[in-house]
């Protein structure tokens, strides 16, 4: 029998207008919006809707705005929600993996995330860094990569987003030696990202050390279903487990083409992507080969998505 998997969007997935037509249609979204407002000291809303992009790509308000997005979705859904056997987000998505199943009340979801962004933002304020793509290296390459580079500074594996699409992270030094080498070593491809810092590295600790503090006076409960960490790439039930993994996650990479592979071992073969953006469907098609694979960004996705169900 086939298993379902429900997708939620991490970093980078944003655009100028998400979500607006949610906003629009529903008051509990509305009122959503305006606690998250509250909670960043800014309109949540109105950068969303309106941007600035610049100032939309800042982590301080991407995250969240991410975030409200896919819990907007789910708000709207209501009972047409999809049964579903795992979650899944990458990133920050995770904490929308989490709300689905329970394991977050959305307030306290987003209140994570708001204090999660805002402690990445500054992190990456204290201690400058940046991000490369590349494409066409193992993991073992890109490890040895990052070892020769190190000698430059901090670089390390950030995120595994596929067999083929690996990205770097750490000192800016340290991530444009990597990049020439990974070139060195037969990468089709090693770009510089334009990001705000080093996510998912070492330089992320002061955030880790944060985040660790707030998490530790939020409840948490054990998920209605399986949630597949980022950091393990394996399902995560237990409470204490889902606080510990959430912390390391900062700091560690994100393991999303073992969550993905994971995923297809266990017999999931229909992928539902809740949120802005295609992205992880798109990853999913060349790694898992779905037999369905649904995006529910716009108000028009649900309702063409619901009629289907009814």
């Amino acid at each position: 029998m086939s298993k379902t998997v429900l997708f939620f969007p991490g970093q980078a997935s944003q655009y100028v207008g998400m979500a607006k037509d949610l906003y629009d249609h529903s008051s509990e979204v509305r009122d959503m919006y305006q606690m998250a407002s509250d909670e960043i000291g800014a309109d949540i809303a109105h950068l969303s809707f309106e941007g600035p992009a610049e100032e939309l790509k800042r982590t301080r308000f991407t995250q969240p705005a991410i975030l409200l997005h896919s819990l907007a979705v789910l708000k709207v859904l209501g009972d047409s929600l999809p049964e579903f056997d795992f979650a899944a987000g990458h990133s920050l998505g995770e904490y929308g993996a989490l709300a689905v199943t329970g394991a977050f009340g959305f307030d306290d979801a987003i209140r994570a995330v708001v204090k999660r962004a805002a402690l990445m933002e500054d992190a990456c304020q204290r201690t400058p860094g940046t991000m490369a793509a590349t494409m066409g290296l193992t993991e073992s390459q890109i490890e040895d990569v990052c070892n020769e580079a190190s000698v430059d500074g901090v670089v390390v594996p950030a995120n595994f987003n596929s067999s083929s699409q690996i990205v770097m992270s750490g000192s800016i030094p340290a991530v444009k030696k990597a990049a020439e080498l990974a070139k060195a070593a037969g990468a089709k491809r090693a770009m510089i990202l334009e990001v705000g810092g080093a996510f998912h590295s070492p330089l992320m600790e002061s955030a880790r050390l944060g985040l660790e503090q707030h998490l530790a006076n939020v409840t948490i409960n054990a998920p209605s279903k399986p949630v597949v960490a980022n950091v393990t790439g394996q399902a995560v039930t237990a409470p204490a487990d889902i606080r510990r993994l959430l912390v390391q996650q900062v700091t560690a990479p994100v393991r999303w083409y073992h969550t993905m592979a994971y995923l297809k071992d266990n017999g999931v073969s229909h992928i539902i992507e809740i949120g802005p953006g295609k992205v992880l469907t798109g990853l999913a098609k060349r790694e898992m080969r779905p037999g369905q694979s649904i995006c529910l960004d716009t108000l028009e996705d649900i309702k063409a998505f619901a009629s289907v169900v009814a």
